[in-house]
């Protein structure tokens, strides 16, 4: 185990200076990059009185990629409010983010961060992944996992949440149940068609022995336009035999949903029963109010910030992949069972 004054002449501060850094003192002012120096030199030697707390708190100039496609619509409402969390929450751990619409200028600046923190849904070619892996090995995403290989990230655990909404559905005595969703997605090299949510729902459906047959509508974006237009579809497909109910993958597609529904004179919950995930604000203000799984910004970005904080201590290669639970914030248009 390191001595205090070994990690004084280590780094060539004096043993008071490095005391007071390591019982992290209040009163004591010092230069960001010497108590940088004398926490690392903590951690390298083996000084066993460092909490983690005080590992975590070495301050770090860091870069947020807001790799969104803008919408004009609630969906930017989604990940502007999750960018503010998220600059909120990299500020508690004492670092000093900067925000990168392209991830082409990020890069080019890569050498003026220790890592970054990536949110938004948007397509990145696998080469401009390794571009920034290059420039910037240490790396969070937050809500995808497009280089699971190169990168760490935090989603929430949506195959889970689709599982407990078909189990509250089931339950409440749902046999029929449509699902209406977005396209795909990338990891790494290979493209998936399906979203994760929508390969969940037909995964868990059939397992429980729900009907499903014909009742998935999974194409486009996550627009409320697209919503409403799945919508339609069901309606014109199922006129006469409307499921019992409908897990939709996001407040964007249920905003538009319940505007079809309400345009054909169908009643939610009396004539279907709709459930949705992500508990946007607007989910409280639709006709009726969505019950929707709550996707907890606090706990994606904090998860993110530790995660990389982590990491830029540890300096370990292997890449960690973390899911976040949810649970469901029940409105008026599914009400399940106690």
């Amino acid at each position: 185990m390191a001595t205090i004054k070994e990690i004084a002449k280590h780094t060539g501060f004096s043993q008071a200076t490095v005391s007071r850094i390591l019982n992290d003192d209040p009163s004591f002012s010092v230069k960001e990059s010497t108590r940088q120096k004398v926490l690392n030199a903590s951690l390298e030697l083996g000084y066993e009185n460092v909490s983690q707390y005080q590992r975590i708190i070495i301050p770090r100039d860091i870069a947020i990629l807001n790799n969104v496609v803008p919408d004009k619509g609630l969906q930017d409402a989604y990940f502007e409010e999750l960018r503010e969390v998220l600059t909120r929450q990299a500020k508690e751990q004492r670092m000093n983010a900067t925000i990168y619409d392209d991830i082409d200028d990020l890069i080019a600046h890569g050498g003026d961060y220790a890592g970054f923190i990536s949110m938004g849904p948007a397509v990145l070619p696998p080469e401009t992944l390794h571009r920034l892996h290059q420039a910037l090995p240490h790396g969070v995403f937050i809500d995808i996992n497009p280089a699971p290989n190169l990168f760490d990230s935090v989603q929430p655990d949506l195959e889970q949440i689709v599982l407990d909404a078909l189990d509250a559905l089931k339950a409440d005595g749902c046999r029929r149940i449509g699902f209406i969703g977005g396209a795909g997605t990338m990891m790494g090299e290979h493209s998936y068609p399906e979203d994760v949510r929508r390969f969940a729902f037909c995964n868990w459906s059939a397992r429980l022995d729900l009907d499903t047959e014909g009742l998935v509508y999974a194409d486009g974006p996550f627009t409320v336009a697209n919503g409403r237009e799945q919508g339609e579809r069901l309606i014109r497909d199922h006129a006469d035999d409307l499921p019992d109910a409908v897990l939709v993958a996001a407040d964007t597609l249920a905003v538009g949903l319940l505007q079809a529904f309400a345009a054909k004179s169908i009643l939610v919950p009396r004539d279907i029963k709709v459930v949705s995930i992500n508990n946007q604000e607007v989910a409280k203000y639709t006709s009726p109010a969505l019950s929707s799984y709550d996707i907890d910004k606090e706990e994606l970005t904090r998860a993110a910030v530790l995660m990389l904080a982590e990491s830029l201590v540890s300096k370990r290669s292997v890449k960690q992949h973390t899911c976040i639970s949810s649970h469901l914030v029940v409105r008026d248009s599914f009400a399940p069972e106690r």
